[in-house]
């Protein structure tokens, strides 16, 4: 399974869970696809691998948030707005 995680920084493997690492790993490869002609970036200087890595964090960052104490990541509680449909 290493060959799955070759996009997760190793700085950060141990500090993030399982599935945010699922998350990263998905959203990097799509970007990566997605951001490779030139034209699709916003800044044509930017690397395919810059752009994936950004897309991928923002990904992660939707789900889950740092513990400023430990350095883990943490899912992020569950939203309790009330819509129109849960009055």
């Amino acid at each position: 399974m290493t060959a799955k995680r070759k996009h997760v920084p190793k700085r950060i493997q141990s500090k993030l869970p399982k599935h945010a690492e699922d998350i990263f790993e998905k959203a990097y490869d799509q970007a990566e696809k997605r951001y490779k002609d030139p034209s699709k970036r916003r800044s044509k200087s930017d690397k395919p691998e810059e752009v994936a890595g950004k897309v991928a964090w923002t990904a992660v960052k939707s789900q889950y948030k740092k513990d400023t104490n430990t350095g883990q990541w943490k899912p992020k509680k569950a939203s309790t707005k009330k819509t129109k449909a849960n009055k």
